[in-house]
């Protein structure tokens, strides 16, 4: 009998997840992306694939959702925290996440997703859309009305030492942070907002003073970049018979916005449900509903306790003095008991400050 032909809106990482999945098990496989290629969103960005939300090295996790890492991927284990003041190494005894570039651009995960899908015998159709009601899966990124975080920064190429460092100040990134990242030679730094977008411009200038107080950029042919990122507490992952997955699910992390991972895994629980014909709104709630709510108290948490700048000092004074996994396991750690008594208060936080958090 020959399998049913599924329609994918979106040729980010949850939809190609998805598609080569579903093309590895047989499917005839078409994807529909508005942009003229895979990536086009992003101008090269460095991003973080994290290495610390699950048990399994994320590596491994890719590998077991049929995803190999044909793009470059450089590990990290150690990051360096900055205030205007101060500098603190914390290094990891395992890698904390692996940089890989995002865009239209060689080396990157988007371009190398595109090649695993196009070599699986998936049918991508670029500058080209499909209405909601024509696809199966729709996995077209940021949903615009549920906007929580702005990012703007800049890459580069640079004679700088390969480093990761995060800055936690109000006034360089409102309710977020700002960072700077170097690997082989390419450099990113950028400002992420959480709230007061307008100041967006004010605040990357402020990144950059900092940042420059500290480091010796030995910045080349710079080239801007942006972006937007939506989340979503509920997670509605199928709605009127269709497959939400990624940030069309609002399967981001509320607290620092690390999305990759879980945008993967999205793509990859849809295809599994076409494959096995099970529920997938069953098992994606499963999945990621107690961590995406743990991602909320941790926001609510960041905000409350990181919002001045004595506090933001203290923190990196002492954060590399203690046992960093430990924060980061209970931190990620599954809705566990202390994350359920603090929830119902966060959500009404949070829901007062972002109205349009689902």
């Amino acid at each position: 009998m020959a399998l049913r032909k599924i329609r994918i809106a979106g040729a980010g990482p949850s939809g190609l997840s998805a598609a080569i999945n579903l093309a590895k098990a047989g499917f005839e496989v078409e994807v529909f992306e508005a942009a003229r290629d895979c990536g086009h969103r992003f101008g090269g960005d460095l991003q973080a694939l994290e290495n610390w939300s699950r048990r399994e090295n994320v590596l491994e996790d890719l590998k077991g959702m049929n995803i190999d890492v044909n793009f470059d991927c450089d590990p990290f284990s150690k990051i360096t925290l900055a205030t205007e003041k101060e500098l603190s190494d914390v290094r990891f005894n395992e890698d904390l996440f692996y940089l890989v570039k995002r865009g239209a651009v060689k080396g990157s995960l988007d371009q190398g997703l595109k090649e695993q899908a196009v070599d699986s015998g998936v049918k991508i159709n670029f500058n080209s859309s499909v209405p909601r009601d024509g696809a199966d899966i729709i996995a077209t990124g940021p949903v615009s009305r549920e906007v929580m975080g702005i990012d703007r920064g800049v890459v580069f190429e640079t004679g700088m030492d390969d480093i990761a460092v995060g800055l936690l100040d109000n006034d360089a990134a409102y309710k977020g942070y700002s960072y700077l990242l170097v690997t082989n030679g390419y450099g990113c730094m950028c400002t992420v907002l959480l709230d007061k977008f307008e100041n967006v411009n004010k605040c990357f200038q402020t990144t950059e003073t900092i940042f420059k107080k500290h480091f010796d950029f030995n910045i080349r042919n710079p080239k801007p970049v942006g972006g937007v990122g939506s989340f979503s507490v509920k997670g509605d992952f199928k709605l009127n018979g269709k497959f939400f997955a990624g940030e069309a699910a609002g399967v981001q992390d509320f607290l620092w916005g690390f999305g990759i991972r879980n945008a993967i895994a999205s793509g990859h629980l849809a295809a599994r449900s076409f494959i096995e014909n099970t529920d997938y709104q069953a098992v994606a709630k499963s999945y990621f509903e107690n961590r995406l709510k743990a991602s909320a108290v941790n926001r609510f948490l960041w905000e409350i306790l990181l919002g001045s700048k004595f506090l933001n000092n203290w923190a990196i004074n002492k954060i590399g003095k203690v046992k960093t996994e430990k924060i980061l396991d209970m931190l990620y750690k599954t809705h566990n008991s202390y994350s359920k008594l603090i929830f119902p208060v966060a959500i009404r936080h949070l829901g007062k400050r972002y109205k349009t958090l689902r």
